[in-house]
């Protein structure tokens, strides 16, 4: 019989927590940020890392701010908001994740897990966000600044060094005008409780369906949207049909 969800997962913390570099006084915290609701419904009444998702986000948000603030006298409050923005997002977070080893730690519910739960971005961006809580609550915020800057920092100098890069709707935009294809429009849905609200966006060019995506915030959804699209987009030409 295959061992359950919970046979491997004392293993697969040790291994996250080395990657996350902190030495856990209460490891349980690491546990708890590793439960979705899926697995959580399956388990009685146990805590999901949604509250442990909620401080890490404050978390994160704070560190980037603060960090960008201090290193970075010379930029407008417009352009610290575009760095945020670039750093502080659904696609970022899961890469962090991956770089974590998250998904292999997740604990999931078997049908979250069965339709592919582990390489959902929204679902790993979480879990990013959720470790953070953890390490802040065990270590204070030093310890949260420290795990922050060294897994955003290259990207928040990336921004820095041209935070336009980031923003996928007006290079869209600029690639549909281009081609005479006019303003892309986009269609956007909320889903999920108000504490954990996710967004679907999905971009029209010329009527045409032409690329989704998914984020924390509108904002993010539509420039998620609108990654998806500028590729397809710009590889078309003026005269395709």
């Amino acid at each position: 019989m295959a061992p359950g969800p919970e046979a491997g997962a004392p293993a697969a913390d040790e291994r996250l927590a080395e990657h996350v570099g902190h030495d856990f006084a209460d490891p349980a915290l690491l546990g708890r940020a590793m439960a979705h609701r899926s697995w959580c419904a399956e388990h009685g009444q146990r805590a999901s890392n949604e509250r442990l998702e909620f401080l890490g986000d404050a978390v994160l948000g704070l560190v980037v701010a603060e960090h960008t603030y201090r290193r970075y006298p010379e930029l407008s409050d417009g352009q610290l908001s575009k760095v945020r923005a670039a750093v502080v997002n659904t696609r970022a977070l899961a890469e962090v994740a991956r770089d974590l080893g998250i998904p292999g730690a997740l604990r999931l519910g078997r049908g979250e897990d069965l339709s592919g739960g582990r390489a959902k971005e929204s679902i790993l961006a979480d879990a990013t966000e959720a470790v953070i809580g953890a390490v802040y609550l065990d270590g204070g915020l030093e310890e949260a600044r420290r795990l922050v800057l060294g897994l955003l920092g290259e990207r928040i100098v990336a921004a820095v060094g041209g935070p336009g890069d980031s923003d996928h709707k007006s290079r869209l935009q600029e690639i549909s005008v281009h081609l005479g294809r006019g303003t892309p429009r986009y269609d956007v849905e909320g889903f999920g409780p108000d504490h954990a609200r996710r967004y679907v966006a999905t971009v029209y060019v010329d009527g045409r369906r032409l690329g989704a995506g998914e984020g924390r915030s509108k904002k993010d959804a539509e420039q998620a949207a609108a990654t998806a699209a500028c590729a397809d987009l710009a590889a078309e030409g003026p005269d395709r049909a």
